[in-house]
């Protein structure tokens, strides 16, 4: 469990960056070929299936090919965006600003939902096992805590915030493990590799709950974040103004179960993404403000 931050990620930049087929430079009205990217929440074999309904109504609202590429990490997606090898990158809060501070040209135009009517925003669940006599994250200190990954926002970046007003240092005052997933970090806790972690609220109130890896009762919840903007879908700057104008219609307006359904790009619950989500709802980038400040109150170095 003790992989630290997610692997190499240079290599895993370099890796993607090969197989992403041409620059977003180059893209123009009368390029066919559009990349979509995005990393999976948790362990996860299926994730272009996840995307599917929405890769295929992508492709004909614009009549391109959206060629989907799974991505190692999210340092792997800002270095494709800003080379111009992705088109469209479905980030984390975190990373998406990170992207943005490092100078990615791309900006948000759709936030994941899990449910009809929902805002794009969650939580943040400090996690422990009933029998461990953690309390709060003021009894963290000293323990062995897992961290998703250091690019998280709601794995690292705004627990490290939880801990720091709790009067806890996250690089001192524990034991950190970068689990690499949250649904790693949720299982090292019921394993006891972990004596307390984070992960996001609906992998540990529903996802594993569903897949039988976690039972009721086996981790309690000792602290809730304020909540997060939901994952954001950017669009690269510098595609053509009409074509970029046509994806973000479409995330914005029909990229959901209802709309994809009833239109036969899927079928059944019809759930989007590796979250099981509703679909996508309409942001912008000062919607993203409040990782912002969350940055300001940390200065973790991530995002410098």
């Amino acid at each position: 469990m003790k992989r630290i931050s997610r692997v190499l990620v240079g290599l895993a930049a370099l890796g993607l960056l090969a197989g992403c087929g041409p620059s977003a430079a180059q893209q123009d009205a009368d390029s066919d070929e559009l990349v979509f990217a995005a990393i999976p929440s948790e362990e996860s074999a299926s994730l272009q299936q996840d995307y599917q309904p929405v890769l295929d109504l992508l492709a004909k609202e614009t009549g391109k090919k959206i060629t989907f590429q799974k991505a190692t990490d999210y340092a792997a997606i800002i270095e494709g965006q800003r080379a111009g090898k992705i088109d469209i990158a479905k980030y984390g809060p975190f990373s998406y600003v990170l992207a943005k501070k490092q100078g990615v040209a791309a900006t948000a135009v759709a936030g994941q939902v899990e449910e009809q009517g929902g805002q794009p925003g969650y939580a943040s669940y400090a996690i422990t096992r009933p029998d461990t006599g953690i309390r709060s994250l003021a009894d963290f200190r000293g323990k062995k805590v897992c961290f998703v990954d250091p690019t998280s926002t709601s794995g690292y970046l705004y627990p490290k915030a939880g801990l720091l007003q709790a009067g806890i240092n996250p690089d001192t005052d524990v034991q950190p493990i970068f689990a690499g997933g949250h649904d790693a970090s949720a299982i090292a806790v019921v394993k006891g590799d972990c004596d307390a972690g984070f992960a996001y609220d609906s992998m540990v109130d529903r996802q594993l709950v569903e897949k039988g890896q976690l039972q009721p009762g086996q981790l309690s919840t000792v602290w809730k974040s304020a909540v997060i903007p939901g994952d954001p879908v950017a669009i690269s700057d510098d595609l053509d103004p009409a074509l970029k104008a046509k994806l973000t219609a479409a995330l914005r307006d029909k990229a959901n179960s209802d709309s994809l359904r009833q239109n036969g790009f899927c079928t059944g619950e019809c759930k989007i993404g590796d979250i099981d989500g509703y679909g996508f709802a309409p942001v912008d980038d000062a919607f993203y403000d409040g990782i912002r400040e969350v940055c300001e109150t940390t200065r973790d170095k991530q995002c410098q």
